[in-house]
């Protein structure tokens, strides 16, 4: 079973019927399933208060009832009593909205226990954010309540239906008609730009051992970014582009160590209504997502790296995990911030970071590998690499097949600084050119070197 089985729906276990949530996810855990918390001196006028709110939520008041309830969170919202009230009312009468308005920025699984969270997994699920469902979901399975667990499974397959099943509109007899969408998974095994050189295969990349470390670079995720089709509309934004060239860069020096088999694995949906597209994830790859992407990698994985990245007014940062497979834990954590002026400073200060803490050192055989001297260009160069390869390969349509921006012009600029450069700006050359995009005006300088003489008569 692959990593995205679990997307899709599907589980070498399914739970019990009577664990899974109602279609309608609206009525939400009613007020009395909660764990109340110590009676205080005013736990009186609070309940008064909220029995109030109650009765405006039941006249369609919610103004009123909103009113009601931003005054008593000033004074009370860190009791858990109060939070499972006025989620569970808000869902009972249809706002879901306001749940995740008012209870989410305030819920503490450890201090207020499980059914906050279950109201607000529904209030998530009914408007149909997978992702925020998932990260409560993830929260809620931490506190290890055995029962619970069917509970939580039936809502783990709601949300993988969710996101293999998009909402669809309305046919002509009002009736929804969803399309299936599948999600299904690249794994990268080759430096990006090497496809196309295969004839060079034994110049470039080092032999490797019968039995090499397997490791995996996944794709970030972007938490915040909820709407599922975010990847499909703008597939070349800078942080959708950013999150799947991040894997095939911190991958990269591991295809030139010895001992270390490296992949980046990048997601990709078919939607009827809207063609293959990347995808995108807005919430950090689970361990159970995690397991099952061991289970479906050829000889396994040793090692396997996350990463979520988050960008707010100019500034970005990037969270790295690394989790070692054998004992199912996490090994070492890299956090790194910059802006447009520092980037590539802190990009190169994080490549060589991963390199000494996984022992990544080169071969002697095939090229020598060198870490590229401006790693965000380079970032866009792998990015636009990857596209085109896709493209040309016809995985991907719509949105995500119209080719990014003047995608030589970063690669061009680059070509000098390296053999991997050069070799990178003539691989995607050709593929621009099968693709039908215009040749650039004038040819850049390229690194000299025999290898990229080879690879300029090998590509043409």
């Amino acid at each position: 079973m692959g990593f995205f089985d679990r997307l899709t729906g599907n589980k070498k276990s399914t739970p019990p019927a009577a664990a899974t949530p109602p279609s309608d996810p609206t009525p939400v855990e009613p007020s009395r399933s909660a764990e109340p918390a110590p009676a205080s001196p005013s736990a009186g006028g609070v309940r008064a208060r909220l029995a109030q709110a109650r009765e405006k939520l039941d006249v369609k008041d919610l103004p009123g009832a909103l009113a009601i309830y931003e005054e008593v969170l000033a004074a009370s919202g860190d009791r858990a009593d109060v939070l499972v009230t006025i989620s569970g009312d808000l869902g009972s009468t249809g706002n879901v909205a306001q749940i995740v308005e008012l209870v989410a920025p305030r819920y503490d699984a450890q201090h207020h226990g499980p059914a906050i969270g279950l109201n607000l997994l529904q209030a998530y699920l009914a408007q149909r954010n997978s992702g925020a469902a998932q990260h409560v979901l993830d929260i809620l399975f931490s506190l290890n309540r055995p029962e619970l667990e069917e509970r939580l499974y039936g809502f783990s397959n709601a949300i993988a239906d969710m996101m293999a099943i998009p909402a669809a509109a309305p046919t002509a007899e009002g009736n929804a008609a969803p399309e299936p969408r599948k999600t299904s998974l690249a794994s990268i095994s080759k430096p990006i730009w090497f496809y196309g050189l295969e004839s060079l295969a034994t110049q470039i990349l080092p032999s490797k051992p019968s039995r090499p470390r397997r490791i995996a670079f996944a794709q970030c995720a972007l938490p915040g970014q909820t709407e599922a089709e975010s990847a499909a509309q703008k597939p070349e934004s800078e942080l959708n582009r950013l999150s799947r060239a991040l894997p095939l860069w911190l991958a990269e020096p591991f295809h030139f160590a010895p001992h270390y088999a490296p992949m980046a694995a990048i997601g990709l949906v078919e939607d009827p209504a809207l063609g293959k597209y990347f995808a995108s994830f807005s919430a950090e790859w689970s361990p159970e997502n995690l397991r099952q992407l061991v289970e479906t990698t050829e000889g396994g994985l040793d090692y396997i790296f996350t990463g979520a990245l988050h960008q707010a007014a100019g500034d970005y940062e990037l969270l790295v995990r690394v989790l070692e497979v054998k004992k199912f834990r996490e090994r070492k954590t890299f956090t790194i911030r910059w802006n447009p002026a520092t980037a590539d400073a802190e990009l190169a200060k994080l490549h060589e970071q991963v390199r000494t803490f996984m022992e990544c050192s080169a071969a002697s055989e095939g090229l020598t590998y060198v870490p590229a001297a401006r790693p965000r260009a380079w970032l866009d160069t792998l990015a636009d690499s990857l596209t085109l390869f896709l493209q040309e390969k016809a995985v991907l349509s719509g949105e995500s097949a119209k080719a990014p921006a003047d995608p030589l012009a970063t690669a061009a600029s680059l070509a000098v600084t390296s053999e991997i450069a050069s070799l990178a700006y003539l691989t995607l050359r050709t593929r621009a050119a099968k693709l039908g995009l215009p040749a650039p005006a004038s040819e850049p300088a390229l690194f000299a070197s025999p290898l990229v003489d080879q690879a300029g008569s090998a590509v043409q």
